[in-house]
């Protein structure tokens, strides 16, 4: 199953969850990508990896509420010249827990970002 995930990353990279059929088993992957030099050892950026792997999955399952305010000042010069300044404020509120998420490879990618790929698979309940 790696190898499968692998190569289908490679073909088309991307971030996020995404959920795919193997078989009879259902799973779910969440993915991303991080950049080591901004962590200061190897153990706190596997850490972070797993924390976000973890929020994606959970948004997936459980949803989100996203806000935004924007405010657009403007200011008016004496010489007759105006500015503006545009402020845009996006937040994003997410409630629950993915248990049994578990780290299914992480490789260097070729922008020096190392990929994770993290995996559950997920149970479906057939109600026949």
């Amino acid at each position: 199953m790696t190898n499968f995930i692998l190569r289908m990353y490679k073909t088309a990279p991307f971030e996020g969850v995404k959920v795919f059929t193997d078989y009879n088993h259902t799973y779910l992957l969440s993915v991303l990508s991080l950049e080591p030099a901004k962590y200061s050892n190897v153990s706190v950026l596997n850490r972070v990896a797993g924390v976000k792997a973890m929020s994606q999955a959970s948004r997936y399952f459980n949803g989100s509420k996203i806000d935004s305010d924007l405010i657009v000042r403007g200011v008016e010069h004496s010489d007759g010249t105006a500015d503006s300044e545009i402020i845009e404020t996006i937040r994003e509120k997410s409630a629950g827990y993915v248990k049994a998420l578990e780290l299914l490879t992480s490789f260097d990618s070729k922008d020096q970002r190392k990929v994770f790929i993290y995996c559950k698979e997920i149970v479906i309940e057939n109600n026949n």
